[in-house]
């Protein structure tokens, strides 16, 4: 009888340890396989800096919508004459003027939110006139000259590719800042001429310049449908080549000179108009 008991006792009591290392194994076997998801995820998406992109919210302020088509005008003009030599005191006797005039209309498409792409067409006169200057430095010096009679005038064409990006600066949408860059080709012909009636002398010149230009700007709705933009030229990659040419149109020199350069432009400073011939706004 104590024997039965022994053994219903020992069986018991066994049962009791299978009971409890029961659970043991299923929580190991569910820490392995949760620890073998995690070193697969791992092995699939490793965290690299370099790949994985962070979201600075800069696109949250939309400026311009998705499929919007804008047509815009970019246009300036300047003008310089004696009177705005003042400063120069070494020069005396001074006679001369300069116009400078450029329009650039051009037309884009907003491929997405905040980006679009743009041809641009420009055309730029430029005329200056020197009736006359004389140079001074003193009896000292004993260096002096004097130059009349001279004139220069520039006509240009120039093509462009380009690509905007808008930064909304406040959440209505009203005011932007751009970021473009602009592949542009230019070409076209200045002539030189210096001297009066039979004595004059005659140079003419054909111009052909390529260049990739960044181009920072702001934009401001005045109306839902239209904008003002003013961007400025900080410089960046340029070719350019020059052909002189004598009065019959014989070659009679040639220069090229290609530069990399980066500065603020107070020159390359255009106002424009943009119209967006779709606003996506009120949707």
């Amino acid at each position: 009888m104590k024997r039965i008991l022994l053994l219903l006792l020992a069986a018991q009591f066994m049962a009791l340890i299978a009971h409890a290392e029961e659970p043991l194994a299923i929580e190991r076997r569910d820490s392995a396989e949760v620890a073998a998801t995690m070193q697969q995820n791992t092995r699939k998406t490793p965290f690299l800096p370099t790949n994985r992109r962070v979201d600075r919210n800069i696109n949250k302020n939309k400026f311009v919508f998705k499929h919007e088509f804008m047509c815009g005008l970019a246009a300036s003009y300047g003008t310089l004459d004696a009177s705005d030599a003042d400063i120069l005191l070494i020069l005396d006797n001074i006679d001369f003027g300069l116009r400078r005039t450029q329009v650039l209309p051009y037309i884009a498409y907003a491929y997405k939110d905040n980006s679009s792409v743009g041809l641009r067409f420009g055309y730029e006169y430029l005329k200056g006139d020197l009736g006359n200057i004389d140079l001074d430095l003193g009896a000292a010096a004993d260096i002096g000259f004097s130059l009349s009679d001279v004139g220069l005038k520039s006509e240009n064409f120039a093509w462009s590719l380009f690509h905007r990006n808008y930064i909304g600066l406040d959440r209505r949408g009203i005011v932007g800042a751009i970021l473009e860059a602009e592949i542009q080709v230019k070409t076209g012909t200045s002539s030189f001429y210096m001297g009066s009636g039979e004595d004059i002398n005659y140079s003419r010149n054909k111009n052909f310049a390529a260049r990739l230009n960044i181009n920072p700007g702001i934009a401001v709705y005045v109306f839902p449908e239209v904008c003002v933009t003013v961007t400025v030229g900080i410089g960046g990659l340029k070719y350019n080549q020059v052909r002189q040419l004598d009065a019959y149109g014989v070659e009679t020199g040639r220069r090229t000179h290609s530069a990399l350069k980066f500065k603020f432009n107070v020159a390359d400073i255009q106002i424009g108009v943009v119209a967006h011939l779709w606003n996506k706004k009120k949707n």
